[in-house]
């Protein structure tokens, strides 16, 4: 992902606008997919086919981004990563919160982040190794990328382990007539609030390119991004389980705009350095929390639905805040469009703030143990 960016504007001559296109287009496929394959998941006595699926697609996608010529090359092969993305996301989301007592949700989730950003170091690392000791192209990169996605998805295939739901047997189970109800749905405004606010890292990126960063030291900026979420995911995680979840959400949404508000500020690779990896801090504090808090607000039945619509409207508002961040970027200024995004990631945590705290509903149907 660090090298996207600077492929497709660099090596195939795209335009900010079409690099936003691009990412918004494909995330917007993912969410809408995430929501049918989450209800599906529900239906379903397995969940592990979905997540399986999904993770073979995206490893496809990496062989076919290192064959693209143009442009719509990757984004065609964007839209099958994202493809991916959408039918494995909420299972394996739901299959957590199958698995994990109530008292342990934010800490589960929490951990499934830290180990995520673990990947997220590990690779770029790798990829940094490559280019600057071995002088491996970017294009040669995307191909060698399938190797520790195809091992992904066999050791899925080969060690995750389900047992089916009995409850999908009986005939008159419908997940759809299962209500989500009002503070699932006044949580689901506050997150779609600030994914609107929450645009492409793939602009952090080009800002940095044009701060001096060079490409082959993209990807350990990126490491170093990754290398907050990964330490203390699972602690941030743990802590929502203690407290209020929505203080977390509340801290990580107000510290993500003042960061966005300094992005224009920085003029070296130092001070880029530095913001990139405080912008860290945000996501810590809210990926494990949020997932949790959305566990919180629901019956189990309906737990991959639920799931879906949360990726569905953070989708739907990341394309749009996408799309306004580089429409702004490209015709205003850069400045002007991190400022929009700060300004918008407040009003989520003010919107957070009025919601009144919300107690665990009962499960409506038995957990898998």
């Amino acid at each position: 992902f660090p090298l996207l960016p600077v492929f497709l504007t660099v090596t195939l001559g795209a335009t900010p606008v079409v690099v936003g296109l691009i990412e918004g287009s494909a995330d917007a496929l993912s969410s809408i997919l995430k929501l049918a394959a989450g209800v599906w998941s529900d239906r379903a006595r397995r969940r592990k086919p979905l997540i399986i699926g999904g993770y073979a697609l995206a490893a496809l996608s990496r062989a076919l981004i290192g064959a693209a010529i143009r442009w719509p090359s990757v984004l065609a092969a964007r839209l099958i990563d994202r493809t991916g993305k959408g039918i494995r996301s909420a299972p394996r989301d739901a299959m957590i919160s199958d698995v994990t007592p109530v008292e342990s949700r934010g800490r589960a989730f929490g951990f499934h982040r830290a180990l995520d950003h673990t990947g997220a170091i590990v690779g770029p690392l790798v990829a940094m190794a490559l280019l600057q000791g071995l002088h491996v192209s970017v294009r040669r990169l995307f191909v060698l990328a399938t190797i520790p996605a195809a091992i992904g998805v066999a050791m899925l295939w080969l060690l995750l382990k389900e047992e089916p739901r009995d409850h999908v047997r009986d005939r008159s189970f419908r997940v759809a007539s299962v209500p989500l109800g009002k503070p699932f749905w006044e949580a689901i405004a506050s997150i779609s609030l600030f994914a609107l606010a929450n645009s492409s890292d793939a602009f952090l990126i080009l800002q940095a390119h044009a701060a001096g960063v060079t490409t082959a030291m993209l990807p350990l900026l990126w490491a170093a991004h990754h290398v907050i979420k990964a330490l203390f995911s699972t602690r941030a995680g743990s802590i929502s389980d203690r407290v209020d979840r929505r203080w977390l959400l509340i801290g990580g949404w107000s510290a993500y705009a003042v960061i966005y508000f300094l992005f224009p500020l920085a003029r070296s690779m130092t001070g880029f350095f530095v913001l990139f990896v405080v912008y860290a801090i945000p996501f810590t504090l809210t990926e494990g929390a949020e997932r949790a808090w959305i566990t919180d607000l629901i019956p189990a039945a309906a737990r991959g639905r639920a799931f879906g619509f949360y990726y569905l409207a953070t989708g739907i508002f990341v394309l749009g805040g996408t799309a306004l961040f580089g429409v702004i970027f490209q015709n205003v200024s850069p400045t002007a469009a991190f400022r929009t995004g700060g300004t918008l990631a407040l009003a989520a945590a003010l919107l957070v703030a009025v919601q009144r705290k919300r107690q665990t509903r009962p499960a409506l149907s038995p957990k898998v143990e």
